[in-house]
């Protein structure tokens, strides 16, 4: 664990990226790892990579990418126009997973938000993880909000 490292996520990182998203019973259904990438996840990488509020990052042993996530740093006239971190897409590879990771990537991208001036950092997660809603409180999250989604 203490070779782990964090950091932006380049272009040759997204097949591990989109990997790790796939490889979850969710994403199953909704991501395609298959080489080459489709050319959406190269147009998103591109996007992300050039907006200075997204933060795309990877956890790193080595030269092996184990763990992903993105922050969107977000503008708010409430809060007294306060910053807020989105946390979002968070994956660790599956040969990996309960080792600790995810709460280190966690603990770096809380510091990362709280480097940005966030006042707040917030996630959403789909009902069906309890296990992961257990992580996050665990983190110190709490439940305190409904989310909604509506596919376009």
């Amino acid at each position: 664990m203490a070779n782990i490292q964090f950091r932006k996520a380049q272009a040759s990182d997204l097949p591990a990226i989109v990997a790790m998203l796939a490889d979850d019973p969710l994403g199953a259904a909704r991501e395609d790892a298959s080489l080459p990438l489709a050319q959406g996840y190269l147009d998103a990488f591109n996007a992300i990579d050039a907006d200075p509020n997204q933060l795309l990052a990877v956890a790193v042993d080595g030269a092996e990418v184990i763990g992903t996530l993105q922050i969107t740093f977000l503008a708010g006239i409430s809060r007294k126009g306060g910053w807020r971190g989105q946390i979002e897409a968070v994956r660790v590879a599956s040969g990996r997973r309960s080792d600790g990771i995810g709460k280190k990537m966690f603990e770096w991208a809380i510091e990362e938000c709280r480097a940005r001036g966030c006042g707040l950092v917030q996630l959403t997660t789909d009902k069906g993880r309890a296990d992961a809603h257990r992580f996050y409180e665990g983190l110190g999250f709490t439940a305190s909000h409904i989310g909604y989604k509506k596919s376009l």
